[in-house]
């Protein structure tokens, strides 16, 4: 049995057009950073940096040129957040937690001028692991707001087993870009 008005050009259909989405401005931002994110002041630095490091493209990473060395742009984040981290006072306790460390590994030069500065690496080595992984948890917040996309490059990216050398690159969205440059 054949149905005539089954293959009949059916009339059509126009959506409507959206309403234009508000630009987004700072305070904007800011209002998504605070519903958003759990430390909204962190992940607003963290924005602003990744803002400041992306090229012309509009992307930060996966290497950042520092001193005439290659950094990742993980490190080059965490480094730059480091002085926010000088003032906490578990700074003292973690210098002491790794001079026991040192003491316990047989690894604290006798030396008490050497002793202090392998303290200070070692300090500064746990500072920049555990602003990494700060990092990425900001970033992980900034990216759920649409303020920032992620991807990776290196090594096995789109390997099952995901690790392996593949370092991040960070891009503000455009519309928080703009925020952020009308609104410095």
């Amino acid at each position: 049995m054949f149905q005539p008005d089954l293959f009949a050009a059916a009339a059509r259909v126009v959506p409507e057009a959206a309403p234009p989405a508000p630009q987004l401005d700072l305070p904007a931002v800011l209002n998504r950073l605070s519903e958003t994110c759990e430390r909204p002041r962190y992940s607003f630095m963290v924005l602003q940096l990744i803002a400041q490091a992306s090229d012309r493209t509009g992307w930060a990473g996966p290497w950042i040129e520092r001193n005439g060395h290659r950094v990742s742009v993980r490190d080059w984040l965490s480094d730059a957040l480091t002085p926010v981290a000088r003032r906490d006072p578990r700074r003292k306790s973690l210098a002491a937690r790794a001079r026991a460390d040192l003491e316990k590994a047989g690894a604290l030069p006798v030396d008490p001028e050497a002793a202090e500065r392998a303290i200070e690496a070692e300090v500064q080595h746990r500072i920049r692991l555990s602003g990494r992984t700060n990092v990425s948890r900001a970033v992980s917040e900034l990216v759920r707001a649409g303020l920032v996309r992620r991807h990776y490059q290196g090594f096995r990216v789109d390997h099952h087993n995901r690790g392996a050398q593949r370092h991040a690159v960070y891009a503000v969205t455009e519309e928080a870009r703009l925020a952020l440059q009308t609104g410095a």
